[in-house]
This record gives structure tokens, C-alpha cells and sequence, in this order.
């Protein structure tokens, strides 16, 4: 089942505290606890919760998403992440690094921009993951980027797209 916007606007809104919390839990306690922690509004708007010290940047759950998928990335992840939700090409020449290792939630492996399965999609659910973003596009030649991948070996998510990336399961 999946959530719909009547089922998020029903959900209240997450406490600072419940953002940092979840934030937390994206990567490994040494990288999280020294990150910088934001909350990402509709707009792809950043609200700093909480300022690091490490050059990693952890974002808390999205609600709107019918799993928990928090995240927390280096500097040019993040910069990959805003172009990403600004629907702007990702910077060229910066690759990123990020951490979901809470899972990620069901998405679509080929539309950047789904928001809910439909019958040409191919939405997935992952597990734990790293990915590699920003790569030169004969990097992600290499791993395989089937539209219904076997998520539990690297493949690339949303291939093709200025945003096609690299999953690593890690369990």
C-alpha cells in the first residue's frame, strides 16, 4: 500500500527532534553524530536542525514516502541532491557519496520524479544501500541497469537520467 497526499497532509508534522532522530540512523553513528542535519521542505528548501562538523549532511524520513528513507551524503552528494530536487542537471565532474542505511523506500528505478507505482514505473523497495552519484556516465556502464534490477547486487537506479546513480546493498 502507498501513501497518498490525503495520508500525508493527515500525518503530523515531525518534531525537530523526531527529524534528528531518524536523521541519525542514516549512516554509521561516526558519521552521523558529527553531521550537519536538515530538514528538506516541498520545495527542496533546506532548514539546518542541527550544524555538524564533518562535511556530512544527514536529512531525516520523508513523510511523504510510504517507508523510511533517511539519508546523509557528502558535500557533493548534497549538491547532486539539490539539482535533483530543484529538477536542474547534477554539477559535472563531483562525485558524491551517500549513505541510506535505514533502507530506502519504494520508488520508481526509472522516473526520477514518480510518486507512486504505476504500470510502466517499475517501482522497487530496496534495503540498506550506499550509493555513488555523480559519476561520468562509463562508470555506471559497467553495473547493470535493468528497469526491474535484482536489488540485492549494485545496480543503477533511474539509468539514462542526469540522475542515474549507483547502489550498493550492504546487508
Amino acid at each position: 500500500m502507498t501513501a497518498t497526499a490525503a495520508d500525508s497532509a493527515a500525518k503530523p508534522a515531525a518534531s525537530d527532534a523526531d527529524i534528528i532522530k531518524s536523521a541519525m540512523t542514516a549512516a554509521p553513528m561516526k558519521v552521523s553524530q558529527h553531521a550537519t542535519i536538515v530538514a528538506m521542505d516541498a520545495n527542496g528548501k533546506m532548514r539546518t536542525l542541527r550544524k555538524g562538523t564533518n562535511g556530512f549532511t544527514c536529512m531525516g524520513d520523508n513523510p511523504e514516502t510510504p517507508g523510511p528513507d533517511p539519508m546523509c551524503m557528502d558535500k557533493n552528494a548534497m549538491e547532486w541532491v539539490h539539482a535533483w530536487a530543484a529538477h536542474k542537471d547534477p554539477p559535472t565532474g563531483k562525485v558524491g557519496f551517500m549513505y541510506m542505511l535505514a533502507g530506502g523506500t519504494d520508488a520508481s528505478n526509472t522516473d526520477p520524479y514518480a510518486t507512486a507505482p504505476s504500470s510502466t514505473n517499475h517501482w522497487i523497495k530496496t534495503g540498506p544501500h550506499v550509493m555513488i552519484v555523480g559519476g561520468d556516465s562509463s562508470f555506471y556502464d559497467i553495473y547493470p541497469k535493468d528497469a526491474s534490477p535484482d536489488t540485492a547486487v549494485p545496480y543503477i537506479m533511474w539509468a539514462g537520467s542526469p540522475y542515474q546513480h549507483l547502489m550498493v546493498p550492504v546487508k
